[in-house]
């Protein structure tokens, strides 16, 4: 039997006697489990809560050993801890970081957690253990965690399959695009297929960061870039689509008309910025500003935009798009025609 290491006690403590007489009477009248023992590793006194919790008849607990009321697989760490509390006797809780588990008569097990306080006698040192049965708590974790799991796989399957009709809506249009022998209706289909390309991938992010409620910005971006340069350029990239890093994460109510702010801008600016087969550069980026908004810029170095062309008259579908989505994140927009052409949103990233 491993005595541990008895402390000197304070002068003037009193006997383990005094200590039992004194102690008896107000344990019974606590309302947790308690339990006093000594540096031997016996029991010396339990209140009746501690009898009832672990099963034993009121007082029968007196001169058991501890490692009665620990599962076996514990037992043999034991000794050490208590050890280790002697050598450095304060008020602390049990296995501080780890799961406890106590053990009634009958065998069966329940998690506890163990509060330990050092009381001096005469001689050295006991241990009074105050043990809480968490069960109950334990168990609405778990069905909170249960919870938790289902409603993230039930998020996981809505965007998978929200990704997956938006991809064959693409497809769709993909296929009537190749159909058609009319260009004018060929470039309406090529950018419808775009603003769904970009509503799929804003899922796509969703469903591979599995963070249901914020979008990775900077990866959608990341994601987009190529697809839509391909597409609008036909296999050819003459323009080139830089993404500033920002490292912001927009909920999705904001990044999805965010992202299709960004496919109709760039979709703009390859039409209209880059005509006979110019070259240039887009650049994306969002970035913060203060605490409560972000900036969306989209600037290209192509063609200036001409002071008579009214952006949002309703004449040109994609900025009549921009100017509804910015006001559905109830954005601002403002627009720099020239040297180079710049297009900002301001987004506030609180609820108005």
């Amino acid at each position: 039997m491993d005595h541990g290491v008895i402390t000197p006690s304070a002068p003037g403590a009193p006997s383990q006697a005094q200590t039992l007489a004194l102690l008896g009477p107000s344990l019974d009248r606590l309302p947790l489990a308690m339990i006093l023992s000594g540096p031997d590793g016996r029991i010396a006194l339990a209140n009746d809560k501690a009898c009832v919790m672990f099963g034993w008849p009121s007082g029968s607990l007196v001169g058991e050993p501890l490692d009665s009321l620990i599962p076996e697989r514990f037992r043999l760490a034991h000794p050490g801890y208590r050890a280790g509390f002697f050598a450095e006797p304060r008020a602390r809780m049990m296995g501080a970081g780890r799961d406890l588990f106590a053990r009634r008569r009958d065998g069966t097990e329940f998690p506890v957690e163990i509060g330990l306080n050092p009381v001096p006698v005469e001689g050295g040192l006991m241990v009074l253990s105050a043990i809480v049965d968490i069960t109950e708590r334990k168990e609405r974790e778990a069905a909170v965690q249960r919870s938790l799991e289902e409603k993230e796989l039930l998020l996981a399957e809505i965007h998978h399959r929200v990704k997956n009709n938006l991809q064959v809506i693409h497809s769709l249009l993909d296929l009537q695009a190749m159909r058609s022998t009319d260009p004018g209706v060929r470039g309406i289909l090529l950018d419808s297929q775009n603003r769904v390309r970009s509503m799929s991938l804003i899922h796509q992010t969703l469903y591979q960061s599995k963070d249901f409620a914020r979008v990775d910005f900077d990866y959608f971006l990341h994601a987009l870039a190529p697809g839509l340069s391909d597409s609008l350029s036909g296999g050819h990239p003459r323009v080139a689509i830089d993404i500033v890093p920002s490292g912001i994460a927009l909920p999705i109510a904001i990044a999805i008309p965010c992202g299709l702010i960004v496919n109709e801008l760039v979709s703009n600016a390859f039409k209209h910025g880059y005509p006979d087969g110019r070259s240039g550069r887009i650049v994306v980026g969002l970035r913060r500003e203060g605490s409560a908004s972000a900036v969306l810029e989209v600037a290209n170095d192509g063609a200036p935009i001409d002071a008579g062309v009214a952006l949002e008259s309703g004449q040109s579908l994609g900025m009549t798009l921009v100017s509804l989505l910015a006001q559905q994140v109830h954005a601002t927009l403002h627009v720099r025609r020239a040297d180079p052409v710049r297009f900002e949103i301001r987004i506030p990233l609180e609820a108005p």
